[in-house]
């Protein structure tokens, strides 16, 4: 599946997540998934990989390629990925509109 209109990618994430590709050696890929756990029931997960599943989303634009799972797409619905570079410091954050409630790291979250 390779349609990016479900979860966007914001420009400031595309260009770190091409930033990072280009030295991480044979990974090719970012892949965000879901799993259970974390302080609010759920939280986000980034892992560099060499290949997707092929029924993953693929979103791809200059030099970036993020994959999401069919089994976190749900969880992810209409959500923004964005890469945020503040006096706290660097990460991935998502902005899920499902999220009803997260914890202040950012990184975990329920619905």
């Amino acid at each position: 599946m390779s349609d990016g209109t479900t979860v966007q990618v914001s420009d400031a994430a595309i260009k770190r997540i091409s930033n990072i590709l280009r030295s991480a050696g044979g990974a090719n890929a970012l892949r965000i998934s879901v799993e259970g756990g974390g302080c609010s029931g759920f939280s986000y997960k980034y892992d560099l990989t060499e290949a997707g599943e092929p029924d993953d989303l693929v979103i791809e634009r200059d030099g970036a390629r993020v994959l999401i799972d069919q089994i976190s797409l749900p969880y992810l619905e209409g959500s923004v990925v964005d890469f945020v570079d503040d006096l706290m410091g660097q990460s991935f954050q998502i902005r899920n509109p499902n999220a009803v409630a997260s914890c202040g790291c950012g990184t975990s979250f329920s619905i």
